[in-house]
């Protein structure tokens, strides 16, 4: 991953989001807040290894949040996709595979105000650490389809759906933000 842009994006977010989740000391009213991940780990892990910092500041601010997997992202949430096409680890994501720098995690530990033992050690813990902090994960189930992947391929954390339910999703939401 590289270095410098990726944590300097990371930071810049999570302080606006906290800054904006309690702006002047004001308690914001609870909002629901879709993350619509679209950008798969291969193509920009700054992307992507936002989504769950961000989740994170969002949850702790008291919003309920949810995060829609979509356009090449599910790739990154599908077993045997990723770096090195899986063929070391086919039964793991490419998330499962993306550590966590021990520097992030002391920062998240900081900032987040929890001991450094309990910040995941890489994205898929991530995102399932999130799910039992009560965000909703759901996958694009059409680009699942146009990437050829089955749906006992995606990792158990993410619930795939129809375009159907994406709509609702969207129209639902307070307030979106893509990645």
């Amino acid at each position: 991953m590289s270095k410098s842009p990726k944590w300097r994006v990371m930071g810049l977010v999570v302080l606006v989001l906290l800054i904006w989740s309690g702006w002047a000391g004001a308690q914001p009213s609870p909002q629901h807040i879709l993350i619509h991940m679209k950008t798969s780990l291969a193509e920009d892990d700054a992307q992507i290894c936002a989504v769950p910092n961000v989740a994170w500041a969002l949850v702790k601010a008291g919003h309920q949040v949810t995060i829609l997997v979509d356009a090449s992202a599910v790739t990154s949430v599908t077993k045997g996709f990723g770096w090195f096409n899986g063929i070391f680890r086919a039964d793991s994501t490419a998330l499962d595979r993306a550590a966590l720098p021990e520097r992030e995690r002391k920062s998240l530990s900081e900032q987040m105000g929890v001991p450094v033992e309990k910040v995941p050690h890489n994205y898929g813990e991530y995102l399932n650490f999130l799910k039992k902090m009560g965000v909703e994960i759901y996958g694009n189930r059409t680009m699942m389809l146009l990437y050829k992947i089955e749906p006992s391929q995606v990792s158990s954390m993410v619930t795939p759906i129809s375009l159907e339910r994406m709509v609702a999703l969207f129209t639902e939401a307070d307030r979106i933000i893509v990645f």
